[in-house]
């Protein structure tokens, strides 16, 4: 099998191959690496890549493997993480010049998670600095670029993981999403993301950003895949009290009696006619497993953006606050000015957006008794260009691009739900659009089922990307 061939596999497909001796660790990691090597000087989704290690480690999994001795359901796989995630004996710089000397001593847990599953970790993926941001043009580590067109924005701040995973340069990777920042790449590039429930995974050993809506979650290209690596990761952690002592129930199974609420358009909501078009014709797919199918009206959601702004400024301050007094010069232009800006936030700021949080929960609970899951659009428009701060919609109408991207990402971020974003189609320029699923608490076990099931019946997730210029 040629090396172009294993790197186009997903988990699913690869995790065979590799049990029957098909393919071994080591050629799906030279794979990978090749797959690097011809793309990266270009998309820049990686800002650390460790050959050498990545192939001892796929070597010994190698002759683990052929003794009989299988780790878990990663055995094998080469995976990367974001740049914020820890790993001992590597640069933890969270996409910054601040912690660019800063070497992990320590795994994150989510680390240790993985390689007790088995993964190969082939290096750090690039972001927007400390993950504030939805861009990840990195004044630091360079803009990482979007592989179905160079000249367009691979979303963020986990934009190294969504295009890394995208450009099959890796079989999956770990981000971090607080207001959308999983599954916003996930929609520009093409790829399926998991934004867990707030409290399912351990951010020990996590760069923080905004400490109550901070989560890890996993990027790969299919729900079950994502699904894989979640059950490697998700779990009570004694370093990390936030953590549930809820049980994992993670193994996708056929859905059944399936109830969808659609969230209705709304004109404080514009959306590109080619994202309405998509979800749309999603429908059909959906309700095909669906017992019901239905539109839903939810009000006050036009407050969410704002709450979210306040929160993940106010929260980040605290992190933020000496280092802006005191090295001021070493952020980047766009996140000074926001540090900066948020030390001006109120108490009662911070209370009303908290306030807001809980009338908003309200409100989907009240949809997710009579329903499982609420689809919306993951974004309203396509990748925008490189460094665009607005997007001008085919009605004509201008929106501005961060307020775009968080509308529908900002209500599972307040209310700490479970979504997913998946592949369902692409616009006239042949640009990715994503469907979100929000699930009730805890349920990530159902959102898996429910996309797993759409992607049985789609193909948009298994398109692969040519990057051109």
């Amino acid at each position: 099998m040629s090396a172009q061939t294993v790197a186009d596999l997903d988990i699913v497909a690869l995790r065979t191959l590799l049990a029957s001796g098909e393919v071994s660790s080591r050629e799906a990691t030279q794979a990978c690496l090749d797959r690097i090597e011809e793309l990266d000087g270009t998309l820049n989704a990686f800002v650390q890549v460790d050959p050498t290690r990545a192939l001892e480690v796929a070597d010994a999994l190698d002759t683990m493997r052929r003794a009989g001795h299988v780790l878990g359901e990663l055995h094998g796989v080469p995976l990367a993480l974001k740049d914020n995630i820890s790993q001992a004996g590597y640069v933890n710089a969270a996409g910054s010049a601040i912690l660019a000397g800063d070497v992990a001593s320590s795994d994150a847990t989510v680390v240790e998670r993985l390689k007790r599953a088995g993964a190969v970790i082939l290096g750090r993926l690039n972001m927007h600095e400390f993950a504030q941001g939805v861009t990840t043009y990195n004044p630091h580590t360079g803009p990482t670029r979007n592989p179905w067109d160079v000249g367009r924005s691979p979303g963020g701040s986990s934009g190294g993981s969504g295009v890394a995973v995208a450009a099959r340069e890796v079989f999956g990777a770990l981000g971090t999403d607080t207001g959308c920042s999983v599954r916003l790449p996930a929609a520009f590039n093409g790829v399926t993301g998991i934004r867990p429930t707030i409290g399912r995974v351990s951010n020990s050993g996590v760069t923080p950003l905004a400490w109550s809506m901070d989560t890890v979650g996993p990027l790969a290209r299919t729900a079950e895949d994502c699904g894989t690596i979640l059950r490697a990761i998700a779990g009570h952690d004694s370093k990390d009290p936030a953590t549930s002592m809820r049980p994992v129930a993670l193994r996708p199974a056929e859905p059944t009696n399936l109830r969808v609420a659609v969230l209705a358009p709304g004109p404080d909501r514009p959306t590109d006619p080619d994202v309405q078009q998509a979800l749309d014709a999603a429908l059909s797919p959906l309700g095909s497993f669906s017992a019901v199918v239905e539109t839903v009206h939810i009000d006050d959601l036009e407050h969410a953006i704002t709450a979210l702004k306040v929160v993940n400024m106010a929260e980040p301050a605290g992190t933020h606050g000496r280092w802006v007094r005191t090295r001021a010069d070493e952020y980047g232009d766009d996140l000074r000015t926001l540090m900066e800006g948020a030390e001006l936030f109120l108490a009662s700021h911070y209370i009303q957006a908290q306030r807001y949080r809980s009338h908003l929960q309200s409100l989907l609970d009240d949809v997710l008794r009579s329903f499982d899951v609420l689809v919306t659009p993951t974004v309203e428009f396509g990748a925008p260009p490189l460094g665009a701060e607005e997007i001008t919609l085919p009605s004509g109408q201008t929106v501005d691009v961060i307020t775009g991207v968080l509308r529908y990402n900002a209500i599972p971020s307040l209310t700490g739900l479970p979504a997913i974003s998946l592949p369902a189609g692409f616009t006239e320029d042949g640009l990715p659009i994503g469907m979100q699923l929000i699930g009730r608490a805890f349920e990530e076990d159902l959102l898996v089922v429910a996309a797993a099931s759409y992607q049985q019946l789609t193909s948009w997730h298994a398109r692969s990307p040519v990057p051109h210029s």
